[in-house]
């Protein structure tokens, strides 16, 4: 029997954790499918929607578009995210694994580091594909301008400048992937350690593999994921209503002047609505989508990897 060596392995690990990352991200987005829609739609004051809250706005698309409305841009979402979870994830092993003991053995620094990085590397690789998504999603039933992933990038790419109407946006993205990204692992990463070391009796429980080490039981991942999404989400949340401004600018003659940049947007969104109607606006569906989806990505990615056996556990001193 032929023996592996280490870069077989270290390229079945990449591999792995590619297809935990994607497998947890297509799992987490489609739970929150028609919150997002609804976010996006609250978001950029679709004219339809000026009026709406969550659940009017839910109700809104399912009686006068119909149930699979709800989960209109998800197809391109799936495209777009399978990708951009298994970068993220892999890449945030890969800058734990480099950044390990860099800061001290009891910092968690270097989480919040490799974090930001591993957001900052996932969406410069698949941003085309967000904005592709959220013009899909912001469109309403009889108003179509996109008849598909495919026409919608064509169509951008053709008549609005190239690869630059593609990223159109993607400044206030990468501005808020640092503290999003970064406060989401560093956030995840510290609970999960403080609940292995202070509270091991109700929230882990021995690895199958038997290595004596320790894993978070599920209902403890879900709610250190939870309140990892809370807290990044509750920073990073204007940039975000940015990019999506900026996204679907040229889809309205009236929303054009969102398009020159993030620093005239998030002036302009400030000046028009404020910050509770115009920088956090959608933040109450946000809080409803992002708690779920980040608890139930951070929870999947971590299972998956206990069925592919990348999770031996961790072994953490009590006291």
């Amino acid at each position: 029997m032929s023996l592996k060596t280490a870069n077989d392995l270290n390229i079945e690990m990449v591999c792995k954790n590619l297809l935990c990352g994607g497998t947890a991200g297509m799992v987490s987005k489609t739970s929150v499918a028609p919150l997002d829609r609804v976010k996006i739609l609250l978001q950029a004051h679709n004219k339809h929607h000026a009026s709406h809250g969550v659940f009017s706005g839910l109700k809104h698309i399912f009686k006068n578009e119909g149930p699979f409305a709800l989960y209109k841009g998800n197809g391109a979402q799936m495209v777009r995210i399978f990708p951009y979870a298994a970068t993220q994830f892999t890449s945030f092993e890969i800058y734990k694994r480099y950044l390990d003991g860099v800061f001290g053995e009891t910092s968690h620094i270097d989480k919040f580091i490799a974090g930001a990085g591993a957001g900052l590397t996932s969406v410069a690789l698949t941003y085309p594909l967000d904005t592709i998504r959220a013009r899909l999603a912001f469109q309403v039933t009889g108003e179509h301008v996109y008849t598909g992933i495919a026409h919608a990038a064509t169509t951008i790419f053709r008549e609005e400048g190239g690869w630059r109407a593609l990223y159109r946006g993607f400044t206030p993205t990468l501005a808020g992937m640092v503290p999003y990204a970064g406060l989401s692992f560093f956030c995840f990463e510290y609970l999960k350690y403080g609940c292995m070391k202070y509270l091991p009796d109700w929230t882990t429980r021995p690895c199958e593999k038997n290595t004596g080490g320790l894993v978070l039981s599920v209902p403890a991942k879900l709610i250190c994921g939870g309140l990892a999404g809370a807290g990044a989400q509750s920073v990073s949340y204007p940039l975000d209503v940015t990019r999506r401004r900026m996204q679907l600018a040229m889809m309205n003659p009236d929303t054009h002047h969102f398009a020159k940049g993030m620093f005239s947007t998030l002036a302009r969104i400030y000046k028009d609505h404020g910050i509770v109607r115009g920088l956090y606006r959608g933040m109450s569906i946000n809080y409803m989508r992002a708690i779920p989806m980040v608890a139930v990505s951070f929870s999947t990615y971590e299972l998956c990897k206990q069925l592919l056996n990348l999770d031996t556990g961790i072994k953490v001193s009590v006291g």
